[in-house]
């Protein structure tokens, strides 16, 4: 026992700073952190704290290269649509009434919408992810090339983010892409939407559903929902060949129902020539599904840029609303 001594502050201090510039980061990660610090005016030496407690993690890579919205509809629809979520969803919903009105009626985005995006990414906050934040977006920011480039700004906004929240870095669990909390937002979403619901005084996405039906709703206001206008709508098409040009990989909508109905495409709906529209094609378990889709799927797309997902948080919603108001 007589040859260790407490170290002092000034020693204590000593070791660990020399704990993080002793640690083996390569010279092109260290030439990363010089640039984003600059670009995002973070210290530097924080950055660096955080890839020196930062641990690579081969299941994240794995995760990323097989993610879910690479599935055919037929196949995605099933994991979200189920009966025990919808009902899961409703009784949400009904323990947290007071709080989605609030939002609904402040923020301008319909409850039914909020319910699902949390139903979607983590059941109703029960199932947040396993994979350290600090570790996921290290690995994605500075171990896979085609995502390096978000994916290391975001293990910056992190850093910044865990030091706003006095979180201990390696702690928050989230995603295996850094997402985390209940509405699994990434770093720089939690920064710029996150708030403070419930005004305590704090923006927790982790326990405090308040802040996180707030924050799911003010994220969807900040990128324009407008409520009350539609999301999307079953329509025929008379002769595929004839609607091949209105078909792209681009979210954007940039042509109206009147384009559509010339291209032999028709809906039950009574849609005005000059509404915007963006024709979907979708595989569903029943053969090929197409959709006219308005500006709201389009901000439901701002949150994952997947069509499949915006489709399932569209109809994940309907269902919900439906046995809400059936209870």
């Amino acid at each position: 026992m007589g040859l260790f001594r407490p170290l002092s502050l000034l020693s204590l201090g000593l070791a660990l700073s020399l704990s993080v510039t002793a640690a083996p980061i390569r010279p092109e990660d260290f030439s990363r952190l010089q640039a984003l610090s600059q670009e995002l005016k973070i210290p530097v030496s924080q950055l660096q704290l955080g890839l020196v407690k930062a641990q690579f993690r081969q299941p994240v890579l794995d995760a990323i290269q097989r993610p879910w919205e690479a599935k055919p509809w037929s196949q995605y629809r099933p994991i979200f649509l189920t009966p025990e979520r919808i009902s899961a969803g409703a009784v949400f919903w009904q323990q947290h009434a007071e709080l989605l009105a609030r939002a609904e009626a402040q923020l301008q985005v319909p409850a039914q919408v909020i319910v699902a995006i949390l139903g979607v990414e983590t059941y109703f906050g029960t199932r947040m992810g396993d994979h350290p934040v600090l570790d996921a977006l290290y690995t994605l920011g500075f171990h896979y090339p085609p995502r390096g480039a978000f994916f290391s700004k975001e293990f910056a906004q992190y850093v910044r983010l865990a030091a706003e929240q006095g979180w201990e870095m390696s702690e928050p669990k989230g995603s295996y892409a850094g997402a985390m909390g209940m509405g699994q937002f990434i770093p720089s979403s939690y920064l710029h939407y996150a708030i403070d619901f419930d005004g305590d005084g704090h923006r927790d996405l982790f326990h405090n559903p308040a802040d996180a039906i707030g924050s799911v709703a003010n994220y969807f206001h900040e990128h324009n929902w407008q409520l009350g206008t539609p999301v999307a709508h079953p329509v025929k098409v008379a002769d595929e060949s004839r609607v091949q040009a209105l078909l792209s990989d681009k979210l954007e909508i940039t042509t109206d129902w009147q384009q559509l109905q010339a291209a032999g495409v028709t809906s039950d709906a009574p849609l005005a020539a000059e509404t915007p529209v963006k024709l979907i094609r979708l595989e569903g378990a029943e053969g090929t599904e197409y959709w006219a889709v308005e500006h709201n799927f389009y901000v439901i797309t701002r949150y994952n840029r997947s069509p499949l997902y915006a489709m399932a948080v569209y109809q994940l919603s309907q269902a919900i609303a439906q046995e809400y108001h059936a209870r």
